[in-house]
């Protein structure tokens, strides 16, 4: 026996415990044998263990000692292990299933809860709190399958059984359940809506907060009237005892961003279920109620609050979508807005994603709030606010009515990988060389190219032709496919700085590469929106309703807040 092996089995015996607490394999564990190791899964989590046929022995061995004493005989917690190396695997094994957090200490004798013993931390505390809470569960009708169903749903979630009391305030198909009075430190209630085609939970919150964001949301979602079928009513019921337990006992919500790369952190997950054909999931309510979040830090997350503001059930967009349009040469996207169909290109769908998102709000804003436009304003949306000042600046550059400039010669260009590529393209869609002029601004480093009708306005003559090109070839190819548009934007420059943040394009790349081209743009925006603001004198502000603002600018402006996106009013500049 070698010096390390009495050290790895002492590990394992401290690791499985000999005191009042020791490790418990977590309720709900299961394994499946693999044909060199062993699969494990439990409550949202999962591991896999290769490298030996032992494995599985070794799994059963490790699961009687991991096992309550009370069901296993008072011995198993102890089981013998006289070989070291079957120690030290004990001990390996043991350290990555508390990696996954397939196990959790708890009193030695003691049988876990199943819930919550497969999700929390000191389950004993958690069941202890929740055994504590008193709950009122009310109802138009107290009586009713939803009501018993949530009250039934509690009760073997632990705590005492609720009081089921009548309110005539709610509506049918309607329960609140919430939290009574002390012990329970903050009111907290989940309100449940059950209907013929489906129903809602909301996210846990004060109880007044609860019957509000009920109401929204059944004006939103609309609700057909009578019971919901089947076993929608439990399963709706489950749901909302659940996010109530998890707030009370202090886990997890099952509508937790961290769980779903599709929720917003600090805006409601609303749970949303359908009766034909069934299912239920968590949306994001972008326009719910909540604080204004901070911007997004780069495109993927800027995309993400895109998905929220376009969500199909409680988003404030129509979303933007490549649908069957084409994504080469150029990417398409198209959504609705209320003044018709928009289409937006760039060179990658997810750039074209953001600027039709970005098009498409400014789009509802003028439809839902014309006081904005009041005095020749006009808004602006973008990520943050340097990309929705990037985007103004640009626009009140081309909406001048003479530009003053002087042209560029075309070997100013014509090398760049990125201008080359586009007007190639562009010509081989036409079936000749495109028209194309290009000027530069009487201030430094400010160019502005016209190909086929197109305009851009950039740092350098290359970025300025490309774009243009973009823009022509993107407008082509949406006619093409028979898109009879009223709106059309694309790609500019005042994206790249989301597009390149976080990304490291390798070394040996020349802008010929779309993430070098983009992380040059970056570095040329900050000079370049200083140089169109001399040269503009633009004003901006931020959008907020007016007065007399509808509610769906209002919506919209909970949901722009609540994306970290920015609305800029702008005003002035020379023209």
């Amino acid at each position: 026996m070698t010096a390390a092996e009495p050290a790895a089995e002492a590990e394992a015996e401290a690791e499985v415990g000999s005191g009042a607490v020791r490790p418990h394999l977590r309720p709900g564990v299961a394994a499946t044998p693999l044909r060199d190791g062993l699969h494990l899964r439990g409550r949202g989590t999962s591991l896999t263990l290769e490298g030996s046929r032992a494995l599985p022995a070794l799994w059963k061995l490790l699961a009687a000692r991991l096992a309550p004493s009370t069901t296993h005989g008072p011995d198993s917690a102890t089981l013998p292990v006289t070989e070291p190396k079957v120690a030290a695997a004990l001990a390996t094994v043991t350290a990555r299933l508390r990696e996954h957090d397939l196990i959790v200490d708890h009193p030695d004798g003691d049988r876990l809860p199943p819930w919550p013993g497969s999700v929390a931390q000191a389950p004993g505390d958690t069941a202890a709190a929740l055994a504590a809470v008193r709950l009122v569960v009310a109802a138009a009708d107290p009586d009713g399958p939803l009501a018993a169903a949530v009250a039934r749903a509690l009760a073997r979630g632990g705590t005492a059984a609720p009081v089921v009391v009548a309110d005539p305030a709610l509506p049918a198909g309607r329960v609140v359940a919430s939290a009574g009075e002390p012990p329970v430190a903050a009111a907290v209630a989940v309100a449940v809506q059950c209907g013929a085609d489906g129903g809602f939970v909301t996210e846990p919150a004060d109880p007044a907060r609860t019957r509000e964001d009920a109401a929204a949301l059944a004006a939103r979602l609309g609700s057909a009237s009578g019971a919901g079928p089947g076993a929608l009513p439990a399963l709706l019921a489950a749901a909302a005892a659940q996010r109530l337990l998890c707030a009370l006992g202090g886990l997890p919500d099952p509508g937790d961003p961290a769980d779903d790369p599709r929720l917003l952190a600090g805006r409601p997950a609303v749970l949303i279920a359908e009766a034909r054909p069934p299912r239920a999931e968590h949306h994001p309510w972008a326009a719910g109620p909540g604080g204004a979040d901070q911007p997004p830090e780069d495109l993927a997350e800027a995309l993400r609050r895109v998905t929220a503001l376009g969500d199909p059930r409680l988003g404030v967009l129509d979303a933007p979508a490549p649908g069957a349009l084409p994504q080469l040469p150029a990417a398409l996207v198209s959504c609705g807005t209320p003044s018709g169909l928009l289409v937006a290109g760039a060179v990658r769908t997810d750039l074209a994603r953001l600027a039709a998102a970005c098009r498409s709000a400014e789009l509802h804003l003028a439809a839902a709030d014309g006081g904005a436009a009041a005095g020749g304003a006009e808004v602006t949306v973008g990520a943050d606010r340097d990309h929705a000042l990037g985007r103004a600046l640009r626009r009140a550059v081309l909406t001048q009515a003479a530009p003053r400039g002087r042209a560029v010669a075309e070997a100013a260009w014509q090398e760049h990988p990125q201008a080359a590529h586009w007007c190639g393209v562009l010509a081989r869609q036409l079936g000749r060389p495109p028209e194309l002029t290009i000027s530069q601004f009487d201030v430094t480093a400010v160019f502005m190219a016209s190909v086929e009708g197109a305009r851009a306005v950039e740092a350098t003559p290359a970025d300025a032709v490309a774009h243009a090109a973009l823009v022509a070839l993107t407008r082509l190819l949406a006619r093409d496919h028979g898109l009879a548009a009223t709106h059309h934007t694309a790609l500019d420059g005042s994206a790249a700085p989301l597009a390149a943040a976080g990304r490291h394009p390798a070394a040996w790349t020349d802008e010929g590469s779309t993430d070098r081209w983009l992380a040059g743009i970056a570095e040329r925006e900050a000079d370049l929106r200083a140089a169109l603001g001399r040269l503009t004198g633009l004003r901006t502000t931020p959008w907020r309703p007016t007065a007399v603002a509808t509610a769906a600018a209002r919506q919209l402006a909970n949901a722009l807040d609540g994306c970290g996106f920015t609305a800029l009013v702008t005003t002035g500049g020379r023209r």
